[in-house]
């Protein structure tokens, strides 16, 4: 496995080693499935906000139950390792739930970046990233660019 793919059991430790180390941590979450000029656009904006991005990835299992039964289309490895190609990502790590409260929790981001879509109040950790001194920033996205468009481009 890749070595920037940090396990759920090791995320408290990595995150505190971190801020150890005076570095800025930047959280997003996301499906990823089929990557595109957004998601590439929307990273590199994360990632400007601090000095580490680390992406919370949905696992295979919670994308079928968000999407349905079709999803993903690519596998939560390959995922892994196609934002890791990518500079702005530092670090990816999986989740199973439905949304990334309990991986938040146990990194305690400075910063939790989330697209400008959502309302800070619908924003998973905003008020736990809040209570505990980090900043929410939402991200403008790329008008015209999804991976909804791309699936109904290819149907």
């Amino acid at each position: 496995m890749n070595k920037n793919i940090i396990p759920r059991l090791q995320l408290v430790d990595f995150a505190k080693n971190l801020k150890r180390k005076r570095k800025k941590i930047v959280f997003t979450n996301g499906v990823f499935d089929i990557l595109h000029r957004g998601h590439v656009e929307y990273l590199i904006k994360a990632k400007s906000m601090g000095d580490i991005l680390i992406v919370g990835l949905n696992s295979d299992i919670s994308v079928k139950r968000l999407k349905g039964k079709s999803r993903p289309i690519q596998n939560q490895i390959d995922r892994a390792v196609i934002l890791l190609g990518l500079e702005a990502v530092d670090y990816v790590t999986i989740f199973s739930e439905n949304t990334p409260q309990k991986i938040i929790e146990l990194i305690t981001p400075h910063v939790l970046a989330k697209g400008a879509d959502y309302k800070i109040s619908e924003i998973v950790g905003a008020d736990y990233v809040k209570q505990h001194g980090g900043i929410v920033k939402k991200i403008k996205l790329t008008k015209g660019r999804s991976s909804s468009k791309i699936i109904n481009f290819l149907k």
